[in-house]
């Protein structure tokens, strides 16, 4: 029956039924250029089972890409791994719906899904080691607490070795291809980092730890199925690679100069810094936050050894811009950083300095007293600001060598 989405074959009994949202362009704090989708799957087996659901807008296509391959109706079982609300906020309706026998969740699962839906909901609770049969094949649960949620957890299904991984190994990438090796491997890389540095970077600990772990529950996966973006079928170790890389948080011999600016002072400073480190061989990028977004900025950090940070002072503040992402920055804890801060002032010329404090309070290291001009930099000032430059660079690369 052509109901206007199809389901895509993952495997011999497992379909993707999600959804693709081409045009959402903010998540939570972060600018999705490209789009993102809502990995819904379907497993065929004796006991016919819905991994996940997508956003509640999405509801209808997902229940038409089940539709063209089952009645949705025949769905016996539900496993919710994620209780946020772009992969619940279709389990209401898919429930009152669909009516399955049970529908699976984490222990602090149920407890999430409860507060956003209502205490009525009927849900079973399992935990790590905790298995369930569908017939032929059998589909474990692995509680992957605060990763990036309280209740996360993931899912294997052993006949088809396919790991339901929900946000872990994920991106926001809208497109109409299922797989990775469908896609260039520059684009993978830039939006696998984008994701990590603004979802997970906070959680580096917890990602190493699972990890680590994984090897020990000796499990054969061979496809990673995120609940975000393209599935995992060919080197599924390659993106479990790249988010130890950026787990570990290396310092990298690279440096990142951003900054706000009202008349063009701070602007100047920024060139001269970023002349300074560049004539010491380290590539350097300087961003205007008039132009960057903070998604764009954080994204960069992490790549970056080292982060100089420029203001103008507003009101005795930072400029309002350089704030939020200070902000955004500070509740994302990068590790590993050399730092340093500048800016330009008129009356009074407090922004370098909340700057060096708010570097330092995240644990960067801080080599140099920040630098400071009042109205527009003058030839001085310019020599002053290439030499902070190049002495940062310096820095960097001492402790990058000895790395």
């Amino acid at each position: 029956m052509n109901t206007g989405f199809t389901a895509i074959p993952v495997s011999e009994r497992v379909y993707w039924v999600g959804a693709i949202d081409w045009n959402v362009r903010e998540f939570h704090g972060y600018e999705t250029g490209r789009g993102t989708t809502y990995n819904a799957f379907l497993i065929l087996d004796e006991k016919i089972t819905l991994i996940d659901t997508v956003k509640a807008p999405f509801f209808a296509e997902m229940k038409a890409r089940i539709a063209s391959v089952i009645d949705p109706a025949k769905i016996d079982y539900i496993v919710s791994n994620h209780a946020e609300p772009d992969h619940s906020g279709a389990l209401p309706l898919a429930i009152r719906e669909f009516q399955p026998e049970r529908t699976f969740c984490s222990v602090l699962g149920e407890k999430n899904l409860k507060a956003y839906y209502g205490a009525e909901l009927p849900l079973t609770p399992v935990k790590t080691g905790d298995s369930l049969s569908l017939g032929k094949s059998t589909l474990s649960f692995v509680e992957t607490k605060m990763l990036h949620w309280p209740d996360s957890m993931v899912s294997y299904l052993d006949t088809e070795k396919i790991l339901f991984s929900q946000d872990a190994f994920g991106m926001h990438l809208a497109g109409s291809q299922l797989w990775a090796d469908e896609y260039p491997e520059w684009l993978l890389a830039a939006e696998a980092r984008k994701y990590f540095a603004n979802i997970l970077l906070h959680l580096s600990p917890k990602v190493l730890a699972l990890l680590d772990e994984l090897p020990k529950l000796q499990l054969d996966i061979r496809i990673i199925a995120p609940d975000h973006g393209p599935l995992w079928r060919q080197h599924p170790e390659w993106i479990v690679q790249l988010y130890r890389e950026c787990a570990e948080q290396p310092m990298k011999p690279r440096a990142l100069v951003f900054y706000a600016t009202m008349w063009g002072s701070t602007d100047q400073l920024a060139r001269m810094i970023g002349d300074g480190i560049r004539s010491q061989g380290v590539p350097v990028e300087l961003c205007s936050l008039g132009v960057n977004d903070r998604s764009a900025i954080v994204t960069k950090v992490l790549e970056s050894g080292l982060v100089v940070v420029g203001s103008p002072t507003m009101n005795n503040q930072l400029y309002p811009s350089v704030a939020d992402v200070m902000t955004y920055l500070k509740g994302l804890r990068p590790q590993h950083h050399l730092g340093g801060a500048f800016g330009s002032y008129g009356w009074s010329g407090e922004a370098p300095k909340l700057l060096q404090a708010e570097l330092g309070a995240m644990g960067f290291e801080l080599p140099l007293d920040p630098i400071s001009v009042k109205y527009m930099p003058n030839a001085e000032d310019r020599e002053r600001a290439f030499d902070f430059g190049v002495k940062l660079a310096q820095e960097l690369l001492k402790k990058t060598a000895k790395a």
